[in-house]
């Protein structure tokens, strides 16, 4: 049923087309749980390839892999496309290529730190205004002293290599407190937790394999993997938005084209724009505007329009609304809301149609000539002719092994970049300090020898020199035995002179009385 240039959606009071000169021109797919969503993501993907387009989507609850398998006959596909005259209805695969952040379902997704950039980087870890300024001051030090950051490994080596630089830091660029530091390291550790850690390295995506066509001249659907990314939603949106802005960057302009280069399928929108920061909400906004003249479309898929910022949302012509309820005052403005975005059709009432539609109905508007939106029409959406629901392992495996990205991102490589830089440097400063210290230490130990040296040439000066004073005194205090007789007769003269001199004085004395 896709005509040249058209993609065939289902039927309402006539047959629904979305045109593909003007897809680029982004979309909204909307509406509560089972109501149909991902059967209407699947056949937008389906009839996007087939017009030689091709598609990017992420697989949130895993019942989308079955588009690259060809679908089985049902009773109730069959009666869908009979209702609505789908005649040449048949069941085919379309090429896809399996993706996984984690390696598992897929061919590895990876980026480098350097691409993420601080700002994404920052989403990503959740840092607030004064952690992502630490983290802009790495970033702008690693590009001043070339250091390239392409893993978990790299950042984190530059982060103690910023804090033990924090005072000259400082100085230049503004305050770089450890308490900053410290903070973005355990946040980078709880990246690690959930899986982060494989999302950087190299070989990194090349935005060109995810627009191949295959020989029959379909566009590629690129399937990511992303029932166990789900577990890390921040990941999970901080990624898609990654990916939206390498396409905006690497992209050149081509204004109009008759198809887009490529479709950009966002699923579970509300968690690019859940606490989000005025900063990146201005970026998305920025991107959902501007890379429409890249050829690129943009199509958000979400249970709730409200889910999406004003902003973005009047970016998006083309709408195809399933069901949503309205039991509570928030659900009653979200359906309002989706009903006042469509152009109004005198036939029905948009906001009581859509509380009443059933599963796989839903209301459609796209963008016609000149951009103008199309009346609303309440549509039966046709069957997919690829598979509903997951495929085997088996069956990923052999889409798989036939992939054209086979061998190119299996491996990881590792070059030379901020880690092996900073060991080199630790390394290089610590055998410097090595070496003086082994310097300082010989130095020491010959003062100690010389000073060990001189103290031994005192003593012996000293004990030489004692020796010497001791035999003078003995040689001249020795006596002959001539000399002593004679002193020893001098005194025993002297003394009895004297006492008889005595006995004379005190005799002529007594005498006298």
């Amino acid at each position: 049923m896709d005509l040249d240039g058209k993609v065939y959606l289902g039927k309402s009071v006539k047959d629904e087309f979305l045109t593909l000169k003007l897809a680029n021109r982004h979309g909204l797919v909307a509406g509560a749980t089972g109501t149909g969503k991902t059967v209407s993501l699947q056949i937008l993907a389906e009839g996007f390839s087939a017009q030689g387009v091709p598609v990017f989507c992420a697989d949130v609850k895993g019942d989308l892999s079955g588009i690259a398998v060809k679908g089985t006959s049902k009773d109730f596909l069959e009666k869908r496309a009979k209702t609505i005259g789908f005649d040449d209805y048949t069941y085919e695969a379309s090429p896809v290529i399996f993706w996984d952040l984690f390696g598992e379902q897929g061919h590895p997704v990876r980026t480098t730190v350097t691409e993420m950039g601080p700002l994404l980087l920052a989403r990503l870890l959740g840092l607030n205004d004064t952690q992502e300024g630490v983290l802009n001051i790495a970033f702008r030090i690693a590009d001043e002293e070339g250091m390239a950051l392409l893993d978990m490994k790299d950042l984190r080596a530059l982060m103690v290599n910023v804090a033990e630089r924090a005072r000259e830091l400082t100085t230049e660029y503004g305050n770089v407190s450890s308490a900053s530091v410290g903070a973005i390291q355990r946040r980078l550790l709880v990246l690690e937790e959930q899986g982060g850690e494989m999302f950087f390295g190299e070989p990194a995506l090349d935005i060109r394999d995810l627009m191949r066509i295959d020989r029959d001249g379909r566009g590629f659907i690129s399937v990511l993997a992303a029932d166990k990314l789900m577990h890390s939603p921040q990941l999970y949106a901080t990624f898609l938005l990654w990916l939206l802005s390498e396409l905006f960057e690497e992209l050149p302009e081509v204004g109009d084209p008759d198809k887009p280069r490529l479709v950009f399928f966002f699923d579970e929108a509300h968690l690019l724009f859940d606490e989000a920061p005025k900063a990146l909400i201005g970026k998305i906004e920025q991107v959902v505007k501007l890379i429409r003249s890249k050829g690129v479309g943009v199509y958000f898929v979400t249970q709730n329009p409200l889910d999406v910022p004003d902003e973005v949302l009047a970016q998006l012509g083309n709408r195809v609304q399933h069901a949503l309820r309205a039991y509570t005052p928030r659900e009653r403005k979200a359906v309002k809301v989706a009903a006042e975005t469509f152009r109004p059709n005198p036939d029905f009432d948009a906001f009581e149609a859509i509380t009443q539609l059933g599963v796989g109905e839903a209301l459609v508007s796209t963008l016609e000539k000149k951009g103008v939106p199309s009346i609303v029409q309440r549509t039966l959406i046709r069957p997919p002719s690829s598979r509903l629901g997951p495929i085997e392992k088996s069956e990923r495996r052999d889409v798989m092994a036939d992939s054209p990205v086979r061998n190119l991102y299996d491996k990881t490589v590792d070059r030379e970049s901020a880690y092996e830089i900073l060991k080199k440097r630790a390394d290089e400063k610590l055998r410097a300090e090595e070496e003086q210290q082994r310097r300082e230490e010989e130095e020491k130990q010959r003062a100690a020898e010389a000073k060990a040296k001189a103290r031994q040439q005192s003593r012996y000066d000293y004990e030489q020199g004692g020796s010497r004073r001791k035999t003078t005194r003995r040689s001249s205090n020795r006596q002959s035995l001539g000399e002593a007789m004679v002193k020893s007769l001098g005194r025993t003269v002297a003394t009895t002179v004297g006492r008889a001199l005595v006995r004379g004085l005190l005799g002529a004395i007594k005498k006298g009385f």
